[in-house]
């Protein structure tokens, strides 16, 4: 079986993230390199395997989580379809098997607000995943923070953790500077991720809390 260690040893797939990255580079996008690809992999892998799912599926869910920006080398725009058109000619080339390989193109197709659907538990733990990654180093140049907002509220994120709260709950916690960005400025920007996160939260029949600097806002 095709393990998440074959997807990063495959020459290939480092070049189209190291050149995903270069083009929303250019267009002043933030981080979207292995950075983001390995903790999205982790985050959504560890979500199936703490709601007790298949192992496998968990798998899959990592491999979705890795390759799911991909397509920003086609474009930015209709990037999660671009992926997934990607992810359906590669993994058939590296012997995955079809229906996994649908498995891993349905989430990804599906991952970008506005343009899918939590269709699945895979493409529910990447949704999940891929939302909750504010982080101030996805920011690539901090003189920018003055100016664009964008740039200010994910440099103002110090920290931010995706975890299965209760048996009930999948909670995002994210610590926000206030002296950088205000949390009216998060809500601002991210508020149709947090309405498909909790789309997705749903799909695996789980209520989504966002905390930010302690305060649950429910």
């Amino acid at each position: 079986m095709i393990t998440l260690e074959d997807i990063r040893a495959n020459e290939k797939i480092r070049k189209l993230i190291q050149h995903a990255d270069m083009t929303l580079k250019q267009i002043g996008y933030t981080e979207h390199g292995f950075r983001h690809a390995e903790i999205v992999a982790e985050r959504a892998g560890r979500l199936l395997r703490e709601l007790g799912y298949d192992e496998r599926r968990a798998q899959l869910a990592e491999i979705a989580g890795y390759l799911h920006d991909i397509g920003n080398v086609v474009n930015r725009i209709h990037h999660a379809q671009h992926s997934a058109h990607i992810v359906l000619s590669l993994l058939p080339e590296m012997g995955m098997d079809y229906d996994e390989v649908l498995d891993v193109a349905m989430a990804v197709g599906n991952h970008h607000e506005g343009e899918g659907d939590p269709i699945s538990d895979i493409s529910a733990a990447l949704i999940l995943a891929d939302k909750s990654d504010v982080h101030y180093s996805r920011v690539r140049n901090p003189d920018t923070v003055a100016f664009d907002i964008h740039d200010r509220v994910n440099y103002a994120a110090k920290d931010s953790k995706l975890i299965v709260a209760d048996a009930n709950t999948i909670e995002l916690s994210i610590l926000i500077d206030p002296d950088i960005s205000s949390v009216m400025e998060y809500f601002e920007i991210f508020m149709t991720r947090m309405i498909e996160s909790r789309r997705a939260a749903k799909f695996l029949d789980k209520d989504f809390q966002l905390v930010i600097n302690g305060i649950r806002l429910t």
